[in-house]
């Protein structure tokens, strides 16, 4: 497959940012996130024509100059809602600050040298990763911006839109109600119809002038990536009623997908690592937490993620031993900080996780779930993606959950080192219910 780049642009906003909002601070959550960028694919084939090529050269030309025209000046006129995406990241004393200049956001077009099919078919990490703007290792000192769109023509006439946010201006909410927001403006909706989105107030209720600043990882280079290995899981709904059925028990008679999912994981990752080292080590697993409804504000934008922590020594934990106790640190830390006066409590739980994640005496796994930010309901136009995923994130013992397309399954992307990822995809229990790689069509 080759990528051949035709365009290169800055998209601004429609209309010039307001002077009192040129500013737009950064909350603890955003300093406790590395600064990388969080890559998102929304696959959009076309149907009348998914495996053959668009019949003239011009019908293509005009397709392609057509749908670039309406998701440009879609962009152009959701960055006005979406200000601090087309600013600029600066940093005083350790504190970091959004710039609203109006600086923009990078759209790349591309033309893809074969149908959507053959993406579809067989996904793989390296193919996937040639559909964004940038690695994920970059900075915004590499980059310039903030937010960049790459915009893919498969000579089928279908297209899949690779989107890179910074993720020290989003977490997986925002990205979400930005994308929507892209595509009701696409579709000729009216800015009072876009989902709230309040910028600047999480820095004012949640400051981080208490976090440890100098400790934060600051880029991928602070990371564990080391001989990253990244393998696609799909648990579809059947197998997801199943895996629910065997993880119930009296302490937890009501698992969810995701404490399912996640916990399966975590526990083929730990005999992963005590199959390679000989040993048990103590295992931590960190379920990123949207605390958006535990704090009583729905509407903040930015970071709004705290970890979950939950610790386990068992030399033969069970599926449902691990439900359990997920579900016992998801009750007590909504219990903690479920009150809008838990700033300094919050900051002392961001302060200790980092200090948990950086030990080396214990496995740590980081689990992230995508699951009803609305993704698949992107319409720009020409109805809604008939995939969204991610190529994965090439940071050892990372786990992120996509919902699939009916809204019931999960896709989970799994980056850990090679010797643990060749034990974990060939663990039986885990291919009793996941799916490696599927093909999408």
């Amino acid at each position: 497959m080759m990528v051949k780049v035709i365009n290169k642009e800055t998209v601004t906003p429609s209309s010039s940012t307001l002077h009192h909002l040129m500013t737009s601070n950064l909350s603890v959550f955003d300093h406790f996130v590395p600064d990388l960028y969080t890559p998102l694919l929304l696959f959009y084939p076309n149907n009348s024509t998914t495996d053959h090529k668009i019949n003239t050269v011009d019908h293509h030309h005009s397709m392609i100059t057509e749908r670039s025209k309406l998701l440009k000046t879609s962009l152009s006129e959701t960055l006005n809602h979406f200000y601090p995406f087309a600013g600029r990241i600066f940093s005083h004393n350790n504190i970091l600050s959004i710039c609203c200049n109006d600086n923009g956001a990078a759209f790349i077009q591309t033309r893809v040298n074969c149908p959507i099919s053959k993406v579809l078919e067989k996904p793989h990490p390296q193919i996937l990763n040639q559909l964004l703007p940038i690695d994920i290792e970059s900075t915004f000192e590499s980059t310039g911006y903030l937010l960049l769109v790459q915009v893919n023509f498969f000579e089928c006439g279908g297209l899949a839109i690779g989107v890179s946010i910074s993720h020290k201006i989003a977490d997986g909410f925002t990205r979400g109600t930005f994308i929507r927001s892209w595509a009701a403006m696409g579709l000729g909706s009216d800015v009072a119809a876009l989902p709230a989105a309040e910028f600047g107030v999480s820095a004012s209720l949640y400051p981080p002038q208490d976090l440890i600043t100098n400790s934060l990882p600051t880029s991928m280079k602070s990371v564990n990536n080391e001989a990253c290995v990244q393998r696609r899981f799909v648990f579809d709904a059947s197998n997801i009623v199943h895996l629910k059925s065997k993880a119930t028990s009296a302490t937890v008679p009501n698992p969810t997908r995701v404490e399912v999912v996640s916990a399966l994981i975590w526990k083929c990752a730990m005999e992963a690592s005590t199959s390679n080292l000989g040993f048990t080590r103590p295992a931590n697993l960190h379920l990123a937490t949207n605390m958006r409804k535990v704090l009583e504000h729905p509407t903040l934008m930015g970071n709004i993620v705290a970890p979950v922590l939950v610790k386990t020594q068992e030399t033969d934990a069970t599926l449902q031993s691990l439900v359990a106790l997920l579900r016992e640190a998801i009750e007590e830390f909504k219990v903690k900080y479920s009150n809008r006066d838990s700033r300094d409590d919050i900051c002392q739980h961001l302060n200790e996780s980092m200090d948990i994640m950086g030990k080396n005496d214990m496995n740590n796994y980081l689990c992230s779930s995508w699951c009803r930010f609305g993704f698949y309901e992107a319409n720009f136009g020409w109805g809604n993606p008939s995939w969204v995923t991610h190529p994965g994130i090439p940071i050892n013992n990372v786990i992120v959950l996509i919902e699939t397309k009916d809204g019931e399954g999960i896709e989970a992307i799994l980056s850990f080192k090679g010797e643990d990822m060749a034990v974990i995809e060939t663990n039986k229990e885990l291919l009793a219910y996941g799916s490696l790689n599927p093909t999408v069509i």
